[in-house]
């Protein structure tokens, strides 16, 4: 019994050595592949970390909003490697580049390669465009270039602590070269404007709007002057509201007769009313009356703040004011 059980054992660990060294050899080869892939991977777009993604393109609250430093720096590496220089916009295959005036021209005499004849010329457009437009002339009418209104809009939306969710007024949008930016960022019906030019209504009506697809954001734009918001209702607070070089152009009374009806619109203690360029129409009163005149109003002005521009050698002075009291 003794010999037979012993030689059981010793039968048994011959037979088990083998299985648990190929065993431990076959797992040694599948860590080394694995690890040698996962070294290897491309990750997928949604291995990025969070951040890195909304860090640009904003969304909830705290967000970066304007780029960031990595993101400058990956364009300039997209440029380099590979090798771009801005060359001469000359006619060239596949290129045939036209001035505002020749476009215009253009669309006036031809219409565009393929376009209806009498008596359906007029029944296949949702939104009939005038030429004006369809060149974006208007883009020009402001004296800076149109990718202005970004730099802006960055400045005030971080300035600011937007969300979308945030309600914001512009006095004096324009064709919107800013507030595009606020309507696409911000919740439907969550812009409002006031604007007297009937020329930039039509651009941002007719064609900024539906050629940015942003009909769906519904943003209030009102035609209206001598500063008279009771269109946008009387129970609206705003987290934002901003005037960009429009001040400059109106008479100081006015503008006061404006900031007593838009000082009660204004969220308490954190919302904020944002002035480009100077402030005359307060500091021609003097520094003493200017601030009682405010205090009188309920605001308070907070000070100076200074914005770079992305793209050219540009930079705004903004001025910035709050209400401190409900």
């Amino acid at each position: 019994m003794a010999l037979t059980s012993s030689s059981s054992q010793q039968k048994g660990v011959v037979i088990t050595v083998p299985v648990l060294v190929l065993a431990v050899s076959v797992a040694a080869i599948f860590l080394f592949f694995l690890l040698s892939s996962l070294s290897t991977c491309t990750c997928p777009p949604s291995a990025v970390p969070s951040a890195a993604v909304s860090s640009y393109h904003g969304g909830s609250d705290g967000e970066r909003i304007s780029a960031t430093k990595e993101d400058i720096e990956w364009v300039r590496d997209q440029i380099y490697s590979n090798g771009l220089h801005m060359q001469n916009n000359v006619l060239r295959k596949g290129i045939n580049p036209r001035t505002r005036e020749q476009q215009l021209q253009d669309l006036r005499q031809y219409k565009g390669i393929s376009h209806y004849e009498a008596p359906e010329a007029d029944n296949h457009t949702a939104l009939p465009c005038p030429g004006e437009l369809l060149v974006e002339q208007h883009h020009s009418n402001y004296g800076e270039p149109w990718a202005g209104g970004r730099d802006v809009f960055e400045f005030l939306a971080e300035a600011s602590k937007l969300t979308p969710d945030s309600r914001v007024l512009e006095i004096g949008c324009g064709t919107l070269r800013v507030g595009l930016h606020f309507i696409r960022y911000l919740s439907p019906e969550h812009f409002h404007c006031l604007e007297r030019d009937e020329l930039s209504l039509m651009a941002a009506l007719r064609y900024e709007l539906p050629s940015q697809g942003l009909l769906h954001k519904r943003p209030m734009i009102a035609r209206g002057e001598d500063m008279e918001f009771s269109k946008f209702g009387s129970d609206v607070a705003y987290d934002l509201i901003y005037a960009s070089a429009v001040f400059l152009h109106m008479p100081d009374k006015l503008v006061w007769v404006g900031l007593e009806r838009l000082v009660n619109k204004l969220k308490p203690y954190d919302g904020r009313i944002f002035v480009s360029h100077n402030i005359k129409f307060c500091s021609r009163l003097g520094g003493e009356e200017c601030t009682k005149r405010l205090t009188s109003l309920g605001l308070e002005y907070i000070g100076k703040q200074t914005h770079d521009s992305l793209l050219f050698n540009h930079y705004e002075i903004w001025f910035a004011f709050r209400r401190f009291k409900a």
